[in-house]
């Protein structure tokens, strides 16, 4: 069964269309790899997360700032299907 991404983020923060920019890179990227990327607004302020199913890979709070794509798609990748090229992004 494919997993499912799912991003948190505060809406009272303006996060939404960071949150709909990521949605979208990692939906084109790992299209035949996931079941789909769900956008979660969340009641927590200032939360911006990124899971695999309940696998937390990034969270805003606890690094102290906002991941690259390039940095999420290998963390992504890493969880979903870790022999797939992310090609000039791929730092292996």
């Amino acid at each position: 069964m494919k997993p499912t991404i799912t991003i948190e983020y505060c809406p009272k923060c303006n996060w939404m269309m960071r949150a709909a920019y990521m949605a979208q890179e990692l939906l084109t990227t790992f299209a035949d790899d996931v079941y789909g990327v769900t956008l979660h607004p969340s009641e927590i302020s200032g939360k911006y997360t990124i899971s695999v199913d309940s696998i937390v890979l990034f969270d805003r709070k606890e690094q102290g700032r906002f991941p690259e794509i390039k940095e999420l798609k290998q963390l992504v990748r890493d969880r979903v299907n870790p022999d797939k090229s992310l090609g000039h992004s791929d730092n292996r």
